[in-house]
């Protein structure tokens, strides 16, 4: 029998299915036993590829991490002053990410670790800090932005704020809880809500830093 043009089994191929599992089921659906399974081929087989099934979480994250719009950090959108500014900047790269991260939130907490050895994940490091940096902040402030950033958008992605509450009415007695008389409406209209407070987050971050570069960065010239 000819051998076939492709191998069965690839790492990218691995990475996919894994995903695909996360999206849908969450990270306790991922095993090596229902990837193999889902993929055709043996158990033991992935490990040709994949030591542990913690490293196929890894490269999962990474691989979401990768879909993040880098864009308006590049070396050249920053070289023009005049046509870049790293608040609008940082603000696009925060309205970006977020949106990557609530397409996928099964793997945020995984991706909440930090970037440990993740290409993609130090690749969005290294683009947020140079940009900050090459704008005038101390390199310092630069590395406590990232890490603010990193901090606001993960967290906002990881759970929703409305949803918190239950659409039960009775469940909002006004004589405990007189001013919750509309906490019942909040799930159904869970996109809303959560988009405008995390717009309203992460504008009341950006003005702050604003005012912390006046004082304290240093414009390039």
């Amino acid at each position: 029998m000819a051998r076939p043009h492709k191998p069965l089994l690839s790492r990218e191929r691995i990475v996919e299915t894994a995903g695909s599992l996360v999206d849908a089921e969450g990270v306790e659906a991922v095993s090596t036993r229902r990837l193999a399974a889902e993929l055709g081929v043996s158990g033991p087989s992935l490990y040709h590829h994949f030591r542990t099934k913690d490293e196929i979480l890894e490269a999962v994250a990474d691989s979401v991490q990768a879909e993040v719009d880098l864009s308006m950090f590049d070396e050249r959108a920053t070289a023009h002053p005049g046509d870049w500014s790293w608040d609008t900047a940082l603000h696009a790269w925060g309205v970006a990410y977020r949106a990557t991260l609530t397409a996928h939130p099964h793997i945020v907490p995984v991706l909440a670790k930090g970037p440990g050895r993740r290409p993609a994940g130090l690749r969005v490091a290294d683009a947020v800090f140079g940009a900050m940096v090459r704008a005038g902040w101390p390199p310092a402030q630069a590395t406590s932005i990232g890490a603010l950033m990193r901090y606001f958008i993960t967290g906002s992605a990881l759970g929703s704020f409305a949803l918190g509450f239950v659409d039960d009415q009775a469940a909002y007695d006004p004589a405990d809880y007189p001013h919750l008389g509309q906490a019942h409406l909040l799930a159904e209209r869970q996109e809303q809500v959560d988009e405008r407070a995390f717009e309203t987050g992460l504008r009341a971050i950006i003005d702050g830093l604003r005012v912390q570069f006046e004082a304290t960065a240093s414009p390039r010239m």
